[in-house]
C-alpha cells in the first residue's frame, strides 16, 4: 500500500512538473506574440504614412514617377506580408516574407529620400517635413519594438531548446520562433529623412 502511494505521489509530482513546463512555454510564446503585435502596430502606422508622403512628393517630383510607384508597390507588399506574419508570428515563412518585404520597402524609401534632396521646394514643404518627422519617430518605435520582440523570441527559443523542457516542447509541437532581423547591411539603418 505504501509503495502504491509513493508511486502515485511520484506520478502526481511528475504531472505537475510537466504542466508547469508546458504553461511556461505557453506564457513565453504569448509574450513573443504580444511583442510582435507591438511591431505590427508601428508597421501599420508606417504603412499609413507612406501614401501621404508619396502624394506630397508627387507634386514636386513629377519626373520621378517610377520611384514613387516603387515605394507604393513596396509598401503594399510589406503590408500584405505584415498581415500574414501578424496572423502567426511563430510561422518562420511568414516572418521571412515580412523581413524581405520590409527590406525592400526600406530600400525604396531610401531612394525616395535621396531623390528628394534634389528638390528644394519639396524639402521646404511643411507637410513633407511633418510627414518625415512622423516617419522618423515611427521608425524609431519600430526599432524598439523589434528589439523587444527579438528579446522575447530569444527567451522562448532558449527555454524551448533547454533540457528537459525540450521534451515537452517537442511533444506538444512548440516550434522555434524566428528573430526579426534585417539581412542586408545597407538596410539595417533607418531611412534618412532629414530635410535640413
Amino acid at each position: 500500500m505504501i509503495g502504491l502511494l509513493v508511486l502515485l505521489g511520484i506520478i502526481v509530482v511528475l504531472f505537475v512538473w510537466i504542466v508547469g513546463m508546458y504553461n511556461g512555454l505557453v506564457m513565453l510564446r504569448n509574450r513573443f506574440k504580444n511583442a510582435f503585435a507591438q511591431i505590427d502596430v508601428q508597421l501599420k502606422r508606417r504603412y499609413d504614412l507612406i501614401p501621404n508622403l508619396v502624394e506630397t512628393a508627387k507634386g514636386y517630383m513629377a519626373h520621378e514617377r517610377e520611384t514613387l510607384e516603387a515605394v507604393i508597390q513596396a509598401r503594399n507588399q510589406a503590408a500584405t506580408a505584415g498581415k500574414a506574419a501578424a496572423q502567426n508570428p511563430g510561422d518562420t515563412g511568414a516572418m521571412a516574407g515580412l523581413m524581405g518585404a520590409e527590406g525592400a520597402l526600406t530600400g525604396a524609401l531610401g531612394r525616395l529620400f535621396a531623390l528628394s534632396e534634389a528638390y528644394p521646394d519639396l524639402k521646404a514643404n511643411q507637410n513633407m517635413m511633418q510627414l518625415t518627422e512622423e516617419l522618423t519617430t515611427t521608425e524609431n518605435k519600430i526599432s524598439f519594438a523589434r528589439q523587444a520582440y527579438n528579446d522575447a523570441v530569444m527567451v522562448y527559443n532558449t527555454k524551448r531548446e533547454s533540457f528537459p523542457t525540450n521534451m515537452v516542447a517537442n511533444t506538444f509541437n512548440f516550434t522555434a520562433a524566428m528573430l526579426f532581423e534585417i539581412e542586408d547591411e545597407a538596410q539595417k539603418e533607418a531611412p534618412q529623412v532629414s530635410f535640413n
